[in-house]
């Protein structure tokens, strides 16, 4: 070879990067001197063309030569031709080494398919999981919301308590750019050639877009002046909606009808916007009246720049002085208290966090197990190899390239876990996403797959960080002894003790996850265990909704003929309306006033009902009497309260025929006491409720009720279809919002702990079967390691069931160092779950020693197959073999 001149010796007068890519592609032999020649050439070109003529003279020749130059490296990797350049440095190029390495681990691979399929779907379960949690994490924790400046927003405190009277008072807000006021109202779309249709939607002021920061992607939106009396109703539409209805861009100015009322469509709002929450579909702005005091508005505001929700307290004092000054409030309604601001997103999303942390934690302990089990698995193999790899380094080959034929494996099997984790991942996300207490954010929730190389980059480190020890081991080992011990256990003690440290690991990750699962099946049977006040079993539910239209004298009557047709329906054995369901959440409050004692102020919530609904919903009458036939419209109103009002109010004394001054209606007579029902939340304690029927109060006819449907037997959802068929003939201008049972109601009203239990006891049996099955992988490999060792000792004359019982010994000691050590990290980690928790604390032994004894019991069950097997050692074949 001639030698390089010095000027251009090595190419270091190349620029770096066309340097690095022609030195990793050239031969070792040649690379030296064309690099020499090249950068000759180069300095030649700049002194005498310039440096720009220079550089694209050198890219030519760089592009130019590397397609030949890979082909050259890939054909040689690919057929095994390896020639040795020279006596220093042996092989080609070190993508050609790669290449043939490649094709290496594939036969092997292909020739242990137990070994590779074991593998491979191990890994990939642990990398689809934290695949599809991280999509959902990532869209709703990580991600910005989808409005500008999120960090300015807040939403104030007495969430959807905020009356139009209150707002339009506080006009300007110190200390904010601007604030709107909004509220949830489901209006029916009525396309004019179908039944109407009812669409998520939200009621606001005019500067809710404003405020958000977001213009629609057509049309102006929302303006200043279309919240006031007498103006144009409006409405702007979610992109989704848009799509639906033909996705015209000519929309804008065109009119629908929507809640009975003709509006102009001012806007589409952009893909991927949502507030508060995916579903919603339609957003309008609604006149504001300043004389209306009813609370059922939130209030979401846009901070002056610079400003933090902690920083706010002068402007909120304001606020307060100025709510004082003008509105008297009760004790229980009162704004000027405990006022305080919370970040949008904590709003929007903070409810959902615990459950998707807690969820993302378990996948991720799920793929630290998986994790460890391949890399028992590789040790093994490894393990397995180490008389080959012993005498291949006695003959001359290289340590690095058995390390490097190590790491091809580890690549291998994460890219082949990868792609099955991936298609886990797509099939299993919709599924994940049903399972999370999501609620109507889930609608919102979209894979990402972006994070399958993250994940499977980790799982493969992982994987590779303990593979390479016994590769290490033998690098630094003494040749000699490797071959003297490949008889008894190949590379042997290092290998032996980071084997027992994943078993011990594996464990503990395990009894985490289990112990976790535990103590939510404890609290949502604490939860179950609770009586609601109402019977849920063989109870339909319909939800339906009226347009904004239709008076309060049409919905009465279509409640009427809507029970009275129902009732008629077969196996219906009661049909009722009532205008809020128990266990759905609070609100509907009055004023309540007794007769005889004028300084009372206070509320109670209150639910307008038809005659049979005490018997449809199985609510037990404690004292006098329910609601009869008797009572209807041109009677003596009358009135039902709970035993929570009664002993508020009515402290030592029988409330019946007490008389409530209900203001427009009249003086209401009390004729029973109900027992206590779970109007609000289940978890709530019983708050005064009164029950009226509609035909006596007719100030107060909602838009949306729930017929409820007692069935006499059998399933309550089979009435389900007839009763919308009922609906469609009597009320066609109805819309239906849900169909349902109570049971379905009191299972949602659970809460999410329900939902994260179901996930968790899912996540630790999986954990569960992949610790057995590291148990029994690493138990068996290390019995098989000594198996010289147990045949020279039942050949002295130790029993079998002695060997049984020193294999079983060994492989629980390992499992109860991961109990205890799993229990510790659950005792130092369970405040996570605090907030699902309900009827038990976060250091609940039972929970603790039940997820304890599974494991230990799930663990010797696993060493125990590996135990009988060395039990039936041959001590013949084995010293013939020694």
């Amino acid at each position: 070879m001639a030698p390089a001149r010095p000027g251009g010796a090595a190419g270091r007068n190349l620029p770096p990067l066309p340097a690095a890519l022609l030195r990793g592609a050239l031969p070792h032999a040649e690379r030296e001197e064309v690099l020499a020649d090249l950068a000759d050439e180069f300095l030649d070109r700049e002194a005498g063309r310039g440096r720009p003529a220079a550089l694209r003279w050198l890219w030519v020749q760089v592009l130019s030569s590397l397609t030949a130059l890979l082909r050259r490296s890939f054909w040689r990797g690919w057929t095994g031709f390896e020639p040795q350049a020279n006596r220093m440095q042996p092989g080609g190029p070190p993508m050609e080494s790669w290449i043939m390495d490649a094709r290496f681990v594939a036969r092997r691979l292909a020739s242990r398919p137990a070994y590779a399929i074991l593998s491979v779907l191990t890994l990939a379960l642990g990398v689809g999981g934290t695949a599809a949690i991280y999509g959902v994490a990532r869209k709703f924790l990580l991600e910005p919301l989808p409005y500008a400046r999120e960090q300015e927003l807040v939403s104030f405190w007495n969430q959807f308590d905020w009356s139009e009277a209150e707002f339009l008072y506080l006009g300007d807000f110190p200390g904010f750019r601007d604030v709107a006021a909004y509220r949830r109202q489901a209006v029916t779309l009525e396309p004019g050639d179908g039944p109407p249709r009812l669409l998520p939607g939200l009621s606001s002021s005019a500067e809710l877009m404003d405020v958000l920061g977001v213009r629609p992607m057509i049309g102006p939106g929302l303006r200043a002046g279309d919240d006031r009396p007498g103006a144009e109703p409006t409405a702007v539409l979610s992109y989704g909606l848009w799509e639906e209805m033909g996705g015209n861009p000519e929309i804008v100015g065109r009119r629908m009808r929507l809640d009975g009322v003709e509006r102009t469509v001012a806007g589409v709002m952009p893909r991927g916007f949502w507030f508060p929450d995916p579903t919603v579909r339609v957003w309008l702005a609604e006149p504001l009246d300043p004389q209306n005091r009813s609370g059922n508005y939130a209030l979401v505001g846009r901070m002056e720049p610079g400003r933090t929700p902690h920083g706010m307290a002068p402007s909120l004092e304001g606020i307060t002085d100025r709510l004082r000054e003008q509105f008297t409030y009760s004790e229980q309604w009162d704004k000027t208290r405990n006022a305080g601001l919370t970040p949008i997103r904590e709003t929007l999303v903070g409810g959902v966090r615990p459950a998707i942390l807690a969820t993302l934690a378990a996948m991720g302990m799920i793929l630290l197990i998986a994790c460890a089990n391949v890399a028992a698995l590789m040790l093994g193999q490894v393990d397995r190899q180490s008389t080959e790899m012993a005498v291949r380094t006695a003959l001359g080959a290289g340590r690095w390239r058995l390390v490097q034929q190590v790491v091809m494996e580890a690549l291998a099997v994460g890219l082949l876990a990868g792609a099955a984790g991936a298609l886990l991942a797509a099939l299993g996300f919709q599924l994940l996403v049903g399972a999370l207490p999501l609620g109507e954010l889930a609608e919102g929730a979209s894979l990402d797959w972006r994070v399958f190389a993250s994940a499977i980059g980790i799982a493969t480190l992982a994987s590779l960080a303990v593979a390479l020890v016994p590769s290490l081991s033998l690098w630094h080992g003494d040749l000699q002894r490797v071959l003297s011990r490949s008889r008894t256990g190949g590379i042997g003690g290092r290998g032996g003790r980071i084997e027992r440290g994943l078993v011990v690991a594996e464990v503990a990750l395990a009894v985490l996850m289990v112990s976790g699962a535990a103590l939510l099946v404890r609290s949502v049977a604490n939860l179950r265990a609770i009586d609601p006040g109402v019977e849920t079993d063989r109870v339909a539910v319909v939800d339906v909704a009226a347009p904004a239209t239709m008076g309060a004298e049409q919905r009465r009557q279509a409640i009427r003929e809507l029970v009275r047709e129902m009732d008629a329906l077969p196996g219906v054995a009661w049909a009722a309306a009532v205008q809020k369901l128990p266990l759905r959440g609070g609100g509907d409050n009055w004023g309540l006033a007794i007769e005889g004692r004028p300084e009372l102020q206070s509320t109670t919530s209150f639910r307008m009902v038809t005659p049979d609904y005490f018997r449809a919903m199985g609510v037990r009458v404690r004292q006098g009497r329910g609601f009869e036939p008797t009572d209807r419209s041109g009677s003596e109103p009358v009135v039902v309260i709970n035993e929570a009002l009664a002993k508020k109010f009515f402290p030592g004394e029988d409330p019946v025929g007490r008389r409530l001054d209900e203001g427009d209606a009249g003086l209401a007579r009390i004729v029973g006491v109900v027992e206590n029902v779970a109007e609000a939340g289940l978890t709530d304690a019983p708050e005064p409720a009164r029950y009226m029927l509609y035909d006596q109060f007719p100030g107060y006819t909602p838009g949306s009720n729930s017929l409820v449907l007692r069935v006499e037997r059998g399933d309550p959802a089979a009435v389900l279809e007839p009763a919308r068929a009922v609906l469609g003939r009597v009320a066609p201008g109805m819309a239906v919002q849900t169909t349902t049972t109570m049971d379905e109601v009191f299972t949602r009203a659970v809460g999410p702990a329900r939902q994260v239990m179901s996930l968790l006891a899912l996540l630790g049996g999986l954990a569960m079967v992949l610790g057995a099955v590291g148990v029994y992988g690493i138990v068996s490999h290390i019995v098989s390691r000594h198996r010289r060792d147990w045949g020279i000792r039942i050949a002295l004359g130790l029993q079998p069931r002695r060997v049984v019982a020193q294999v079983v010994r060994s492989g629980s000691t390992l499992v109860a160092a991961g109990i205890v050590l799993g229990a510790l990290a659950f005792l130092a980690g369970a405040r996570w779950l605090a907030s699902f928790l309900y009827g038990v604390g976060t250091a609940d032994p039972l929970a603790i020693l039940a997820a304890g004894g599974v494991l230990l019991l799930t663990g010797l069950l696993a060493a125990f197959v590996p135990a009988w097997r060395a039990s039936r050692t041959d001590p013949a074949a084995v010293l013939r073999e020694s």
